[in-house]
Formats: structure tokens, sequence, C-alpha cells
């Protein structure tokens, strides 16, 4: 596919995109655009701003197949969606939550805080596994209140049956989350499908966009479940009339109505119209085209990993099992110093899960990958 939506320097290959993906044009000039309006007319045009805010959320909610925008905040970062759920639902002792042993600290420290509530969390190893989903819920019983992981490993890309997963917690009356933030906007991704009852993702890696603006996906009919534990403005149901008095009905019945109750404070205007044209190129092209040219590129980069004999590629080679991320090793080096050399060779990619960890987008074109690889075997 067309790398003509990106304008990076001729000599940068950016095999980083699990990490923190570089901006399309359309979100540059739109960034350039909002601070040059700020600059000149202030915020005489925020009445729009709210609009681009709206149109966000639809975006969102399109991306992953919600019912409603009704059912879509606006955070700062996965790590605040994740912790709103974890410090809103009631846990009780002898409570439960089943996560993968190798997920994200984000997904897996929101969890291990309530250990001090006498809530139990079990880790379960995923990553060699030849039936990871089973694994997960074989640890499931009548206690466990959530079970929360990630659609896509960050180490080593492993990708998760969601839709196996939730559909058995649902018949079980197991919450379930997910951390979506290694697919959304490479994989196609379905909400409802998958039975979720959570999803979060900040926008920095596939989606293309800015840090500090993060999609979070609350289902309507549990939405009354989580406590608020963070309270501003933002979040009132009549958010705009400053004269409100407080006391004239209940806190809890002056919340919106919808997911904006999770909104506290004044929104990331910046950053909401960097994420509102990167989601809307994404969009425009297609998430299934995108899902095939990501896929199209894991399996060039695994089939010419394997031509190397002295390779070992960590991540799964199954049909299924992996989406953009491929990690290999080379034997007999260190290969944190053989990182260090990509990424003095303008090769941007990170350590991960014991190895070399790539994630090409869509855009990525197979010369790039030829040419980061030819690095890797010519390295002693």
């Amino acid at each position: 596919m067309s790398s003509s939506y990106f304008q990076l320097d001729s000599n940068i290959i950016h095999l980083n995109h699990a990490a923190v993906a570089p901006w399309p044009k359309v979100t540059r000039d739109a960034v350039i655009a909002f601070a040059k309006e700020n600059a000149a007319i202030g915020s005489q045009n925020y009445g729009l701003w709210m609009k681009t805010e709206q149109q966000l959320k639809h975006k969102m909610a399109s991306l992953i197949n919600a019912d409603s925008c009704d059912e879509i905040a606006i955070l700062k970062n996965t790590s605040e969606g994740l912790s709103i759920i974890a410090q809103g639902i009631n846990f009780k002792p002898g409570d439960n939550i089943v996560v993968p042993a190798e997920e994200f600290p984000s997904n897996n420290i929101v969890w291990q805080v309530l250990t001090a509530q006498g809530v139990e969390v079990r880790s379960i190893p995923v990553q060699d596994s030849a039936q990871p989903e089973q694994d997960l819920l074989d640890a499931v019983d009548n206690h466990t209140r959530l079970l929360s992981c990630s659609s896509v490993q960050f180490a080593r890309g492993l990708r998760l049956d969601l839709q196996l997963i939730g559909r058995a917690c649902r018949q079980n009356q197991t919450l379930f989350c997910i951390d979506a933030i290694q697919s959304l906007g490479a994989i196609a991704f379905d909400a409802k499908a998958c039975f979720a009852d959570f999803v979060v993702a900040d926008g920095h890696k596939w989606m293309c966009g800015p840090e500090g603006t993060a999609l979070f996906y609350c289902r309507k009919e549990i939405q009354p479940l989580l406590t608020l534990r963070q309270h501003g403005w933002h979040m009132l149901e009549d958010a705009f009339d400053f004269s409100h008095s407080l006391q004239d009905k209940p806190l809890e019945q002056q919340f919106a109505r919808d997911a904006r109750r999770f909104e506290c404070g004044s929104p990331n205007m910046t950053g909401i119209a960097a994420m509102n044209a990167s989601l809307g190129l994404l969009l425009d092209i297609g998430i299934n085209n995108i899902q095939q040219s990501v896929l199209e590129n894991s399996a060039y980069l695994i089939t010419q990993l394997q031509a190397q004999p002295d390779i070992t590629i960590l991540s799964p080679t199954e049909n299924g099992r992996y989406a953009g991320i491929v990690t290999f090793k080379k034997e007999h080096i260190d290969n944190e110093k053989l990182y260090e050399h990509m990424q003095s060779n303008d090769v941007i990619c990170a350590f991960r899960g014991g190895g070399i960890r790539f994630s090409p987008h869509f855009h990525t074109q197979h010369s790039d990958i030829d040419k980061a690889l030819a690095i890797v075997s010519g390295y002693q």
C-alpha cells in the first residue's frame, strides 16, 4: 500500500509502530492548522472544537463497532482507562481477576494494587501455550469478577481469539476487559462480536495519533457499575451550565448519562484534532485494507527471517496468531547491542521479549524491511 500518506525522512526506516508511530501528513497539517488558529483568534471557534470532539467519538465508535458514541470516552491514555475500571468496580475480598502473565505493566499493576483489598490476581502464562485462550478460561471460576487481556501481546505479538474468550466470560458473568492498543488501527476489531465490556487503547501506536489521547469503551449497560473515583466539571450532564447548583439534586444524578461521565476535566483539544485526522485517514483507507497490508508485511518479514539460519523467531508464525509484531533474535550475539546498532543506523525498532521487535504498518514498503534485515544479517 502507498507510503504517500506519510513523509518520513528518506534515511529513516520506521519499524516501531508498536511503540510510538509517526504521524501521517494529514495529522501534521491538522495540528499546524489548530495551532495557527489558536494563535490568531484564541478559542473563538471553541464550538467547532467541540464538534471535532464528537466527530472523533463517532469515528472511535465506528472503529470498534460500538453501538453508539455514548459508549465512548476520550481519555489521556490506556493506563487511565484501566485505572478507572480497576478502581470503579466494587471488588470484594475473595474475588479474583485473570490476566495473562506477559501483559504490559499497565494491564498488570492496576490489578495488583487490588490485592491489598483481598482480591486475587491470577497471572496465567500464554506466550508459549498451545491453547492460550483455554489456559486463561481454565483459571476462571465463580469468583472471577474480571478477565483482562491484550488483543495482541506487546513483546512477541501473540494474537488472542477474543471472541472465544469473551463469549465464555459473558456466559460466566465475568467482566471482559481488552487492552487493544496493539491492534486498533491495524487489525479489524468488533467490540460486540467479542463480547467486550471494556476496550481501552491510546492512539499513539497503530492508530498513528498523538500520545495523550485514548479511546475508552464501556458497554452502556454496565456504565453504572463503575463507581467514579475522579471528578470534574466535564463529566456533569449539564457541563456548560456553570451556574448550576450542586445542591439541587443528588450528585449521582448530575453525572452524564453516557461515557462522558468518565471524562472529568477539560479535553485535550490539540490531541483531539490530531487523533480525528489520523482516524479519519485510517477509516477512509479501510481497516480491512489496512489489516491485509499489515498481515502481508508481517508474513513477508517472517518468511525473510526464516531464510536466515542464525535467526530464531520468537513471535508466533501461524496464521491468525500474529498481527503487526514480529520479534526475533540472532544467535551467538548480544541482541541488545544489535538493537542499539539498528537504532544508530536509523532503523527505528525496539528491544522487547528477549529480542528485536519489528512492527511495520500498512504503509511500510518491503524494500525498507529488506534494508533493515540486511543490517541484521551483516552484524557480527
